[in-house]
């Protein structure tokens, strides 16, 4: 991994592991691709409608700040150390290469892939499985439409929006990056600033909320747009922005922290088991817990603390799923209907969450390294 600025690639899993708090920050990956996993596992076997243990197991989801905030960090810390540093800004172009080639190959496949399986399975309606959708979906222009759940969701890409919504920041960031940077800061290494202007950035999310839930003339697709998200992303931004002025943030004190936030997102405040809550309050209060869990739990290794979780983090395993664990989070929800229909054989809605949960890793992760071995930035072309 080269040290000029703009060269972290952070897509499922760094490519290069050359110190513990980078290693670290990979393992932390495979936590949030095991959450996503494991929500959809409990999902899939009508686990959500069970009460509190139900909102427990949706909020999992978790797993998708998380790797927003590790994008805001690792995208948005090249800037800011170039900033910090008096260096000129990294290059957009190659910004750009960097992104384009590590997300977009093994996705062409994963949706090729999805649209063949489905044309020989049938589970149900599937509006995304055509030409238009397979279109939208390679794009990864699906969210962009009103009735989105009847136009272009396809049973194998449900969780694309997510995706949809990363691509989205990594095309805006360069122009938030110069905003921050350059016409509020001047050119000049103003972390004070700089931060109050990050707090100015996430207030975007609610008043999108705002919007969306206050108005009618946005597709519904809307609610899933970047705007929505986009404090998720403001919470690496502002560890990044840390980084440099030698912030530490412990374990000991962040996790406890990460988990009672989490207990309490797990109740109604925070809405239904949906992806957007139908009441403002809700999706409010959703937005900001989520927030805090997800930087509460990369701030100990994006600011290093080198304790107990950063090890945990680093070990071998760990770092091997966060790997491969974009590709993990691609392909699961095609092995996991394949799982429930021909091993598990489980009916909708019913069966053991866990054994589902292990029995899709079992088939994913091997199916993940290969996708990821045969998709990945070669060697001889990194710098």
């Amino acid at each position: 991994m080269s040290g000029r600025p703009g060269d972290v690639d952070t897509a499922g899993g760094l490519e290069s592991v050359t110190t513990g708090r980078v290693a670290s920050l990979t393992g932390i990956r495979a936590v949030a691709a095991l959450l996503v996993v494991l929500t959809h596992a409990a999902y899939t076997t009508g686990k959500y409608p069970q009460g509190y243990v139900g909102l427990v197991y949706s909020r999992m989801e978790i797993g998708v700040p998380i790797f927003f905030v590790l994008s805001g960090f690792l995208l948005f810390g090249p800037w800011v150390q170039a900033a910090s540093r008096g260096d000129d800004a990294p290059s957009v172009r190659r910004y750009a290469w960097h992104r384009v080639r590590r997300i977009m190959p093994a996705y062409v496949v994963t949706v090729l892939a999805a649209y063949v399986v489905y044309h020989f399975r049938t589970g149900g309606p599937n509006p995304g499985h055509s030409w238009e959708g397979l279109l939208r979906n390679l794009t990864l222009t699906q969210i962009y439409t009103d009735d989105y759940l009847y136009s272009f969701l396809h049973q194998g890409l449900t969780q694309m929006w997510s995706l949809a919504v990363e691509v989205a920041f990594y095309v805006v960031l360069p122009a938030l990056a110069y905003l921050l940077l350059v016409v509020l800061c001047r050119r000049r290494w103003r972390p004070g600033l700089l931060l109050a202007g990050l707090g100015g950035l996430a207030l975007i999310s609610p008043a999108w909320l705002i919007l969306v839930h206050t108005t009618d003339f946005l597709p519904d697709g809307a609610r899933l747009w970047l705007p929505g998200y986009l404090a998720w992303f403001v919470g690496g931004m502002v560890l990044a922005a840390l980084q440099p002025l030698r912030v530490r943030a412990y374990a000991l004190a962040c996790i406890p922290l990460a988990v009672i936030s989490y207990l309490i997102a797990s109740t109604p405040i925070a809405g239904a088991p949906t992806t957007s809550p139908a009441e403002l309050r809700e999706a409010l209060a959703k937005t900001v817990f989520y927030a805090v869990i997800a930087t509460l739990a990369v701030a100990p290794l994006a600011l290093g603390n080198t304790g107990w979780y950063s090890r945990l983090m680093a070990s071998r395993p760990m770092v091997f799923l966060g790997e491969i664990s974009y590709e993990i989070f691609l392909i699961h929800l095609v092995t996991m209907e394949i799982v429930m229909v021909e091993i598990v054989r489980y009916p909708i809605y019913t069966g053991s969450v866990w054994w589902l949960f292990v029995w899709t890793l079992v088939v994913t992760i091997p199916l993940a390294w290969l996708l990821h071995r045969f998709t990945r930035v070669r060697s001889s072309t990194r710098n």
